[in-house]
């Protein structure tokens, strides 16, 4: 039996162009904090949000588990990914997608 993924009326995967777009948006949402070493990081939870970063997607390869040399090189799939489940900050419709086939999904 095949499992059927429903889809959502509200988008929870978004596909940014690249890192620096991503991190500028989550920025913009006010949803990036500052660790004690200064560096940027992402809130992933809140009472209002869940977020989960993906961010590079790659698909397939082979490697060999000996000498950790790469036979097929993956797919990269273009962008870079994540999940969310809040509100949608302003801005973000731009870069949702429904995948057919999504590498994580919220339980």
């Amino acid at each position: 039996m095949e499992e059927e993924l429903l889809t959502p009326d509200i988008p929870t995967m978004f596909r940014f162009p690249d890192e620096e777009t991503a991190l500028a948006a989550l920025e913009a949402a006010n949803l990036i904090t500052i660790d004690e070493y200064g560096d940027k990081k992402p809130i992933v939870s809140s009472h209002q949000h869940a977020l989960s970063v993906i961010g590079v997607i790659t698909r397939g390869g082979e490697w060999d588990l000996e000498t950790e040399e790469v036979i097929t090189p993956p797919e990269v799939l273009d962008g870079w990914h994540l999940n969310y489940r809040g509100p949608v900050p302003s801005g973000w419709e731009a870069y949702a997608v429904w995948p057919q086939n999504p590498v994580r999904v919220w339980l």
